[in-house]
């Protein structure tokens, strides 16, 4: 995204108080918190819209809000001084943006922008600052998640060295699907391009393939998954390692 592009408004909705006042919690961090950490915790936050191309966090810029991602999908972006960009990470409703703040920085290595747009509940970095030290469990779920993006961070980076463009959008749209449970994603070629860090023809090859194969339909900025399984078979092992290490981690009874 061009830094100087004004993001759309987030519009709030009314504050939350204990996330029990109508507004379902999908968010898996905030979910199953204990009474005390969800009282002192929703009482800061508020739950916002944040409309596709919403900038969460800009890079080198401080943190003024982190946000628990409710739904629609975050793509975390590595940014170019020429302004090119490629995304090392995606955040859905089992996330967080702005985990730096959990370790004492103010501002982000990366840019955190939405690219389908949903709700978040939002808080201050100050607020989380203040309300977690008295919130454990709340932190462990967040230093969890954090070891989880770095993860697929480190993957993606050598997913996107290593495979073939037709591969690494199968293993995206798979990881987008997980996130926002829709087989159906409002997806342009240039807007893969930046997301996959590669030329806009790349992207109408690899797309032509898979739709080819019977695994998704591309049309008028639309992308539909009709065949899960067969798309698993055409992504590259970056899906599955990812997977299979997160749910292990999900799984340590710690």
């Amino acid at each position: 995204m061009n830094k100087s592009a004004r993001p759309p408004a987030q519009r709030v909705r009314k504050p939350i108080v204990d996330g029990s006042d109508g507004h379902a919690v999908h968010n898996s961090i905030l979910r199953d918190l204990p009474p005390k950490e969800r009282r002192a915790l929703f009482s800061k936050i508020q739950l916002v819209e944040v409309p596709v191309q919403t900038v969460l966090n800009e890079m080198a810029e401080p943190i003024q809000f982190c946000y628990f991602v409710n739904s629609g999908l975050a793509s975390i972006l590595n940014i170019m001084s020429d302004g090119k960009s490629v995304e090392v990470g995606l955040s859905g409703k089992e996330g967080f943006v702005g985990l730096p703040i959990l370790v004492g920085f103010s501002t982000s290595p990366t840019q955190a922008v939405m690219q389908i747009g949903g709700t978040a509940f939002r808080v201050s970095a100050q607020d989380l600052e203040d309300v977690i030290r008295d919130c454990p469990l709340l932190e462990r779920k967040l230093q969890r998640y954090s070891q989880e993006m770095n993860l697929q961070v480190t993957q993606v980076a050598a997913c996107n060295r290593l495979h073939e463009v037709e591969e690494r959008l199968a293993r995206w749209l798979l990881m987008s699907q997980d996130r926002v449970e829709s087989s159906s994603f409002p997806l342009t070629q240039q807007f893969l391009a930046h997301m996959l860090g590669t030329r806009r023809a790349s992207v109408t090859i690899a797309a032509g393939i898979l739709q080819k194969a019977g695994l998704i339909t591309y049309k008028r900025g639309d992308v539909k998954i009709v065949d899960r399984d067969g798309l698993k078979g055409a992504a590259c092992e970056c899906y599955s390692h990812l997977n299979r290490q997160i749910k292990s981690w999900r799984n340590h009874p710690r």
